[in-house]
């Protein structure tokens, strides 16, 4: 029962640490119970130890992904299930290998290994198909950001490595407690893991006080049009969309506006890519933009490309039927954004993270097969979406060019560096959090992006459907928003700025160095014999 009251703690703090309505200092301990939970069974004679630690370690992060992402429910359900339960099994293979390294090598380079592998484990939940970096641990400082203005040199890996080094630290000190049972030493080792708490924190509100952003201000005005996608949204004309929001926006536009920002998907019924040129939806756009010369137009939309030819179709093609003589019928769906301005010229990016099950169909040559058409519907517009490789950066009547990231594209740090990379001077996220109702689920999203802010050194201007729509400046602080609920519009000036951080630059370097101890640990342990004996630290 201690062992289990100790894994259930680990999911507690946590939880409780994370945002929006936790203190992120738990993280800085939140492992140790977990830790010594698995070292008590470790060093133990105790029965099928391996079997006991999965179970604990299994509470310990179903506990942690349960109370911060139960809002899928809203969603779907059986998303929500899929997601939690299958995290937390991810986690829990994480926590086995370390228990398996554990049993070889001393306390000190089986923590250096956990830590790298956990950092491993995040990257991968970057990059695979089944990606799911919400629980991220360098996300836990979101609402903190004057902890973590070093993140333009690190990223949240940065974040993530300084909460293991923490954990790893007292838990250290308690296994030396337990052996010496002496007060001092413990208290020195306390005092130096405050040290690597309040050194960070210092550095960074150096870099916080230091920091001035360059005067080079933009006027935008985002819209919130607040359309239910359950009830509205897809039962409403594209014509009647654009009535909404042109009317809305000349509440707020003034002849010094540069751009006029709308959520994702905003138009929601498809529009041919092929023929948008000559649709009705830029038509009445472009009508709207002769009154505002100097106005650019940046908004979301669902395009879709017919193919009748099977070989011309991609992997991500969907089969949608026959035409009227029988023949069958192909067609690519994307997620977009597009800009529009005074120039004759359409700029458009197809969103490239998408979201797992609702967007995509993860290795879809090997599970298709098996699962058929399956949806995992994690909250989104449910069809198999088609990308883009590059990242873009839509260039103004003024020159100036925005990074437009769309939705869960900002969950993805090195990702958004392509945008930057690509000439980005501000940030503009387009974003339906509508589907999670009014819970945890919008307001964490809108704190990630503040992490998007400092990574970057970019201003973001967010427009999102029912809000929370606001305005972030470059140390990563709201300065403005529109609340949750709310139909309306939001303006604002920001700052644009051209120089590139030592993230963009070279993004998830902490991540990818972690592969060097993992990889030399593990080829060591198959020549290393287990010690069922060592229990000192």
């Amino acid at each position: 029962m201690k062992n289990f009251l100790l894994a259930l703690a680990t999911g507690l703090l946590l939880a409780l640490a994370w945002p929006t309505y936790g203190f992120p200092l738990l993280l800085f301990f939140g492992f140790v119970p977990l830790l010594w939970a698995t070292h008590n069974l470790n060093t133990k004679a105790a029965k099928r130890p391996k079997l006991k630690i999965f179970g604990l370690a299994y509470v310990a992060f179903f506990t942690f992904n349960i109370i911060t992402t139960w809002w899928l429910y809203n969603s779907t359900p059986f998303g929500m299930w899929f997601a939690v339960l299958a995290n937390a099994l991810l986690m829990t293979f994480v926590w086995m290998l370390y228990v398996r390294i554990s049993k070889r090598f001393s306390t000190n380079l089986s923590l250096v290994f956990l830590v790298a592998l956990w950092m491993l484990y995040e990257f991968m939940h970057l990059n695979w198909e089944f990606a799911w970096p919400w629980l991220n641990l360098g996300n836990g400082f979101a609402t903190y950001t004057g902890w973590i203005q070093w993140y333009e040199y690190t990223g949240t890996f940065g974040g993530t490595l300084w909460v293991w080094v923490l954990n790893a630290l007292l838990f250290k000190a308690l296994l030396a407690f337990k052996v010496t049972k002496k007060i001092k030493p413990l208290g020195i080792q306390m005092a130096i893991a405050c040290g690597f708490i309040l050194i960070p924190i210092g550095i960074s509100q150096l870099i916080l006080k230091n920091y001035t952003e360059a005067e080079n201000p933009v006027e935008i005005v985002l819209l919130q049009p607040n359309i239910d996608p359950y009830t509205e949204k897809y039962n409403t004309t594209n014509e009647r969309i654009a009535d909404l929001l042109f009317e809305e926006a000349s509440k707020a536009l003034t002849p010094s506006t540069k751009y006029l920002i709308a959520p994702e998907t905003v138009i929601a019924e498809s529009v041919d890519l092929r023929n948008f040129e000559f649709s009705t939806e830029k038509e009445k756009a472009t009508n709207f933009l002769n009154n505002y010369p100097n106005l650019n137009y940046l908004a979301g939309i669902q395009f879709y490309r017919v193919y009748k030819d099977k070989a011309a179709t991609l992997p991500t093609s969907n089969y949608v039927g026959k035409d009227r003589i029988g023949n069958p019928v192909w067609a690519d769906f994307f997620n977009s954004a597009f800009l529009l301005n005074a120039s004759d010229s359409t700029q458009i990016y197809h969103k490239s993270k998408l979201v797992v099950g609702v967007e995509n169909f993860p290795y879809q040559s090997i599970l298709k097969p098996v699962l058929g058409d399956v949806m995992l519907d994690l909250g989104g517009t449910v069809s198999m979406k088609t990308t883009q490789e590059n990242r873009v950066a839509f260039t103004g009547t003024d020159g100036i060019k925005v990074g437009p990231v769309i939705c869960y594209e900002s969950v993805y740090g090195d990702f958004v560096t392509g945008y930057v990379q690509e000439g980005a001077q501000f940030l503009a996220i387009i974003t339906n959090d509508a589907w999670w109702g009014n819970t945890q689920g919008h307001k964490q999203h809108l704190n990630y992006a503040r992490l998007r802010a400092i990574e970057t050194r970019r201003s973001i201007a967010r427009s999102a459907n029912t809000g929370i729509s606001a305005f972030i400046d470059q140390k990563g602080a709201i300065t403005k928003e529109l609340g949750y609920g709310l139909r309306g519009s939001l303006k604002g000036t920001i700052n644009t700025n051209d120089r590139l951080t030592f993230y963009v630059r070279y993004g998830d370097y902490l991540a990818k160095l972690a592969f060097i101890p993992v990889i030399t640990l593990l080829v060591l342990s198959f020549f290393r014999k287990i010690n069922y004996l060592r229990a000192s630290p």
